[in-house]
């Protein structure tokens, strides 16, 4: 195991804040009314992402607890998922938009996957 990087290195964790904080930007235009309960929700599972990749980061010396964040994180990206689609369907978050972060977050959950199985090797 490598202990020169810091988690700000790995690739999926830096995936993850890059989405966290477009999708706040995004969300900066969603209706008001929408604004604090939506908005609130989303933008928050899109956060826990990051912080459980770097929560389990700073736990790899443990196998299990470092896996153990990693899934939270698949469980906050799915979290996020769904929110998403409470985005489009209450007509904050336009198609391309949603079509964009879909995308951005099936390869999110890929990278996030591939870790959990090659945990070693980051």
């Amino acid at each position: 195991m490598k202990y020169d990087k810091t988690v700000f290195d790995l690739e999926v964790f830096k995936l993850s804040y890059q989405l966290a904080m477009e999708l706040f930007n995004v969300s900066r235009n969603f209706l008001k009314d929408k604004r604090y309960s939506l908005t609130d929700q989303l933008v928050r599972s899109f956060r826990s992402i990051a912080a459980n990749i770097a929560e389990g980061w700073g736990k790899r010396t443990y196998q299990n607890e470092f896996k153990r964040q990693l899934i939270y994180g698949m469980g906050s990206l799915e979290e996020t998922k769904l929110w998403l689609c409470f985005g489009k369907d209450c007509a904050c978050l336009d198609q391309d938009d949603f079509i964009l972060f879909e995308k951005k977050t099936d390869e999110l959950g890929a990278r996030i996957y591939k870790l959990f199985e090659n945990w070693k090797t980051f």
